[in-house]
């Protein structure tokens, strides 16, 4: 059976550099750090701030905040941003398929009900329901009456890339014309930074500084980015503008471990994506890696890349939009798609903040300031616990309506 072409049409997101896609990208490519200071119970924390002026009420009813997890209403949020980027009637949502991943679901409400349990006090009758993995999916397809095809991914840090992914693959096979598709995570509370800080995945220096000598960990972070795709010629039939054209996704597993990455299984993902793409890894112009700035995960991911593009490695710009952003988990995924989405289209590489001494393990041509060139084929990396590695190879569509 022919493969279908799938595009991107849209894009929605609230992350640490703004309250919709549009100013994430702006922050990117102005070098801007979104990062900020949060209160937790009894205790300042470094994390996003992002959302924090955002008009929820535009989106959100008082009901739907009060019963469901910040997970949810991030998504849901990113959605709608979505789906009216993509200039989409809401009619056409109504078959849609509707695929969305997260890391930690509804650990904020977990969170709390646990403080309520100590306190003797009653806890709600919708915390199960609302806190589900799941229910962000849900919840979109019930806001936007989908009656397609609904799934939701919890596969760690690539939660967000494989849903997209699994999304593309869904609508290349027949089975859906259109997805909404994403991550989303709302991890800032005292059982995650408790947590990430016991396994020593958390800066001690509150910077995300990708590949950098000094690099400790991540830096916690949240929000959602929700991409809309559509089979090529339904997208083209409604004079949709088109992001980017999906390529090829591919999986990998490092099957041994639960936190300690393996560069061999990340350098086979990426070559599985270039081979099914159709291209060599000379063809890939830019790579968005996934670049958390924990010791071991960025020497792993910059030796996969290195010996995946070893002829060019010293040229390929190569960026990495967690140093402005910090680790959105799920989300992240999804944007750093997103983004590689957007530097197709408008042919902007941005740029790694917050590196001054390059790893001598890590050393790659990472990019520092914005670079305006042509971008015809682009990688994105998102790898999570537990060793699962998503690529996904974005294309431009020459024939762009």
């Amino acid at each position: 059976m022919k493969k279908r072409r799938v595009v991107i049409t849209g894009i929605g997101a609230i992350t640490p550099l703004g309250n919709s896609f549009r100013q994430s990208w702006d922050g990117l490519i102005d070098g801007r750090c979104g990062l900020g200071t949060v209160e937790g119970r009894g205790c300042g924390r470094i994390a996003s701030v992002g959302g924090e002026e955002l008009q929820w009420e535009r989106y959100l009813s008082q009901k739907q905040r009060r019963r469901l997890d910040p997970f949810i209403h991030y998504a849901l949020v990113a959605a709608s941003m979505a789906i009216e980027d993509a200039a989409i009637d809401h009619a056409y949502v109504k078959d849609c398929a509707v695929i969305m991943g997260t890391s930690r679901g509804g650990v904020m409400r977990l969170n709390e009900a646990f403080y309520d349990i100590n306190n003797h006090r009653r806890l709600s009758g919708y915390l199960m329901s609302g806190t589900t993995p799941g229910m962000a999916a849900s919840y979109i397809s019930e806001v936007f009456g989908s009656r397609g095809y609904t799934l939701g991914i919890s596969n760690a840090c690539a939660s967000g890339a494989n849903a997209v992914g699994e999304a593309y693959r869904l609508i290349s096979d027949g089975y859906a014309e259109m997805a909404v598709s994403g991550g989303s995570d709302a991890p800032l509370c005292d059982i995650c930074f408790m947590g990430y800080e016991a396994c020593r995945a958390l800066s001690r220096r509150h910077v995300s500084s990708p590949f950098d000598t000094k690099r400790d960990g991540f830096v916690l972070s949240e929000g959602a980015a929700v991409l809309i795709l559509e089979e090529y010629g339904r997208a083209f039939g409604r004079g949709a503008s088109i992001y980017a054209e999906i390529s090829a996704y591919a999986n990998s597993s490092d099957g041994h471990n639960q936190v300690k990455p393996d560069n061999n299984t990340q350098a086979m993902a990426m070559l599985s994506a270039i081979n099914i793409a159709g291209l060599t890894a000379g063809d890939i112009d830019h790579v968005n890696t996934h670049g958390s700035s924990t010791r071991l995960g960025d020497l792993s991911e910059a030796t996969a890349i290195r010996e995946v593009f070893k002829q060019t490695i010293d040229v390929l710009p190569i960026t990495a939009n967690k140093s402005a952003t910090g680790h959105m988990l799920a989300a992240s995924g999804a944007f750093e798609l997103a983004v590689t989405a957007m530097t197709v289209r408008e042919g902007v590489i941005p740029p790694t903040i917050n590196v001054d001494d390059l790893d001598q393990g890590c050393v790659m041509n990472l990019i520092r300031e914005p670079v305006k060139m042509p971008v015809k084929a682009a990688l994105s990396n998102s790898f999570g616990f537990g060793g699962t590695n998503a690529v996904i190879i974005l294309k431009k569509c020459e024939d762009n309506v």
